[in-house]
């Protein structure tokens, strides 16, 4: 079996462009699309390792931004802008801290997190983290904000699309051109969040 080749044309434009991973480009190309970051906004990144997709942030929100990156390991990036790392468990996050960090709500939400893949269950792992990131997002959003989350396509993909629509107005999904042919991974996009629910 040929063995994949890991260096294709995106790494070697990161190299070359100064980012620390290939992901970078997928950000940019949701961005490009669907204006997930606003200029001086306020970013939520979870599961921001190594950091690529915090550079695109920075370069988008501009000097005036706050970026707040999590991630279970540690990340050290080098940004314009303001911005924090937190070593954590997204399952587990202080939201008010999080908006105490960003100096109010956020504007955006954004998740290129993913399971650690096994090959068996790896849709459902990456559904449960997106279930994560809708909590989070609910509890940290301003009204009218965006959301951008990578997810494997499988058996509760459509559940949490639904999900997600119950809590913003619009939510549709978007493979990315830099996303390998061979991946599972796809990006939910969401615009205009209704703000948080009342539940009884």
């Amino acid at each position: 079996m040929a063995r994949r080749v890991i260096q294709d044309k995106y790494f070697k434009r990161a190299k070359e462009d100064g980012y620390v991973a290939r992901s970078a480009y997928k950000l940019k190309e949701l961005q490009q699309r669907y204006e997930l970051v606003p200029r001086g906004g306020r970013v939520l990144d979870l599961g921001c390792a190594p950091g690529s997709w915090m550079q695109v942030e920075a370069e988008i929100t501009g000097t005036s931004g706050v970026i707040v990156g999590v991630d279970l390991k540690p990340v050290e990036v080098s940004l314009k802008c303001k911005h924090h790392t937190i070593k954590g468990d997204i399952n587990e996050l202080d939201t008010d801290l999080l908006k105490e960090l960003a100096g109010g709500d956020f504007d955006t939400v954004l998740s290129d997190i993913a399971p650690n893949t096994s090959g068996h269950g790896d849709d459902l792992r990456s559904a449960h983290l997106c279930r994560a990131v809708l909590h989070i997002a609910e509890h940290t959003l301003r009204p009218g904000g965006r959301l951008g989350m990578k997810i494997f396509d499988g058996s509760e993909f459509q559940d949490v699309l639904k999900e997600t629509r119950e809590l913003f107005q619009q939510a549709k999904s978007y493979k990315p051109k830099a996303t390998r042919d061979v991946s599972r991974e796809t990006y939910i996009v969401a615009r205009n969040f209704r703000g948080l629910r009342v539940r009884s």
